[in-house]
């Protein structure tokens, strides 16, 4: 109940007005990190000929990025959680931008792949941050929205990357490109620090810091985990493979591919955006939280499930499937940080998020290379594409039975559990 006043009292003093406008830059923020992470491969058949690199150095490249996107987030929260959590994030984006503007620059492979390390590095901080910043001064019937619209901008991003940069690089080149998205991206960088929330941390706020210990000893941060893990999955198959799906399996010309991708990843965007708004409202209107998150994580990722079976066995009728898919993971999707914001409270929410994330991102790992060894194997999408549905459809479920109330975790009784040895 303190909480839940704390956060009540940040935003009536933050004010409406003020709290849209720092979600707005949120928004802008994960459009331009899903921008910059997905550039590369835009530019790989340019800069392979360019440079001169074979098709596993190019591999390297494309992949080096979740070496330390995925190792930095096993710590991150360490500093979301104990520094100023808008000056980690201003600085995590003045590194990746740096980073998305030096690879314009350099020449090399060794080169490129450090600058690929260093966007990794910068890039880890975004969602911690982002859950950090919401636990602290939104109250639970305004989540919704500003997950969805965070949600929203982060599948806008490449669909802007494959047609606006794609386009760009066709006409300019890739190394100004790149140059100019980094360079223009620190614009981003004076509206945060005027707009940025301002909180001034309590003397006696270091009490409630919580271990990574701690942390992994709750069953709610496992049930969170997992059922986030199902949901990142899709996601992957969707940044990695989809193009290729389009092109190999469904016979489109590149400019075809490059439309319904972005159709796609349009119609996600939204539907993430109006589910968060709804689950909002219906909360605001006295209708069970839980109860609310839970339908709208079930609907969605049956759908999407639905959706991927669909699109396994389609011929024609590919894109209505395709649509269907974009629907389910644009419901399931708005939804997947609420929970974390929620169960961990704003005193753990960094630490919770960052470790979150980084098991998440081994999907990052795991999919696209299943995906690409089920294709070698049978020369089509369609196992590839059952798997993904199979994890959508194990994601509802356990979004459903494996987390139980969506409140904070009672971090009393978990510490004086421990002081009797008796876990949690």
């Amino acid at each position: 109940m303190a909480s839940a006043q704390v956060k009540a009292i940040n935003f009536e003093r933050l004010g409406a007005r003020s709290m849209l406008m720092v979600i707005g830059l949120l928004v802008i923020s994960v459009f331009i990190n899903y921008v910059d992470r997905g550039n590369l491969s835009i530019a790989a058949p340019l800069l392979k000929n360019e440079l001169g690199i074979s098709a596993s150095q190019l591999g390297i490249l494309l992949s080096s990025f979740f070496w330390t996107y995925t190792a930095s987030l096993f710590f991150c929260g360490w500093f979301v959680d104990r520094l100023d959590v808008t000056s980690v994030l201003g600085i995590g984006f003045l590194l990746w931008s740096l980073a998305t503007a030096a690879t314009g620059f350099v020449h090399g492979f060794a080169l490129l792949l450090l600058m690929r390390l260093i966007l990794g590095m910068g890039e880890s901080v975004a969602f911690p941050a982002y859950c950090k910043i919401l636990a602290r001064h939104l109250p639970e019937q305004y989540r919704g929205f500003a997950n969805g619209a965070i949600t929203g901008g982060m599948k806008l991003g490449p669909a802007a990357g494959t047609l606006g940069a794609g386009m760009l690089m066709t006409n300019y080149g890739w190394r100004p490109v790149f140059v100019g998205i980094g360079l223009i991206s620190l614009l981003w960088l004076p509206a945060w620090m005027k707009w940025r929330p301002r909180y001034k941390a309590d003397a006696r706020e270091s009490f409630f810091h919580r271990s990574v210990a701690e942390i992994l000893q709750q069953r709610a941060f496992w049930a969170d985990t997992s059922a986030s893990f199902c949901g990142v999955y899709p996601l992957y198959f969707i940044l990695t493979w989809l193009p290729f799906y389009l092109v190999h399996e469904q016979h489109l010309l590149l400019s075809q591919m490059a439309k319904v991708t972005a159709l796609y990843y349009a119609v996600d965007g939204g539907v993430s955006l109006a589910t968060g708004w709804f689950a909002d409202f219906f909360i605001a209107r006295g209708a069970v939280a839980t109860r609310v998150r839970k339908s709208a994580m079930a609907l969605g990722w049956t759908t999407a499930a639905i959706g991927f079976s669909g699109c396994a066995w389609a011929a024609h009728s590919y894109l209505a499937w395709l649509l269907v898919t974009a629907v389910g993971v644009g419901i399931g999707g708005s939804g997947v940080w609420t929970f974390t914001q929620t169960l961990a409270g704003p005193h753990a929410v960094g630490r919770w998020a960052g470790l979150k994330n980084g098991f998440d991102n081994l999907a990052g790992v795991i999919c696209p290379a299943l995906t690409g060894f089920t294709v070698d194997w049978t020369g089509h999408f369609q196992v590839a594409i059952g798997i993904t549905a199979g994890i959508c459809l194990a994601g509802a479920i356990a979004w459903v039975f494996l987390l139980g109330e969506l409140r904070e975790v009672n971090w009393k009784l978990a510490v004086s559990r421990e002081s009797f040895g008796h876990g949690s």
